[in-house]
């Protein structure tokens, strides 16, 4: 992809923003606490539950304290299934979803709850480019 498509592309996308003829609609409620949002998005994802460690029980007992908990959450994950298990692909179901912590991107007006084993560090691919 060259830079003039990059450019038709971002006014494409612009465009595309400028024209929405519905608000943005979450699957929850905003007014909700934290771990109900998350339970929602965990039951959209097939879970039949949510299991929170300590450190994600004090996180979330902190952002409640600070006021936060009003923020939408974007759920850090694997991007092979909707579990926290990557090697069960797609979309399982019945599992109980592992909240290992909870961070917060105040700046940006979310919150994101680690799931399973996920890591922040920027993605790399799964053969490293360097052996090539």
């Amino acid at each position: 992809m060259n830079q003039s498509c990059l450019v038709e592309l971002g006014i494409a996308v612009q465009k595309a923003c400028e024209n929405v003829t519905q608000p943005l609609k979450f699957l929850y409620p905003l007014d909700i606490s934290i771990k109900e949002k998350i339970e929602a998005i965990a039951r959209s994802y097939g879970a039949s539950g949510v299991e929170y460690s300590e450190q994600a029980e004090k996180q979330i007992e902190m952002y409640n304290k600070q006021g936060f908990s009003g923020l939408p959450i974007c759920m850090a994950k694997t991007q092979y299934s909707f579990s926290d298990n990557a090697s069960a692909k797609g979309a399982p179901s019945g599992f109980i979803l592992s909240i290992r912590d909870v961070r917060a991107s105040i700046g940006a007006g979310f919150i994101y709850p680690l799931v399973g084993t996920m890591s922040t560090m920027s993605g790399l691919p799964k053969a490293l480019l360097l052996r090539d």
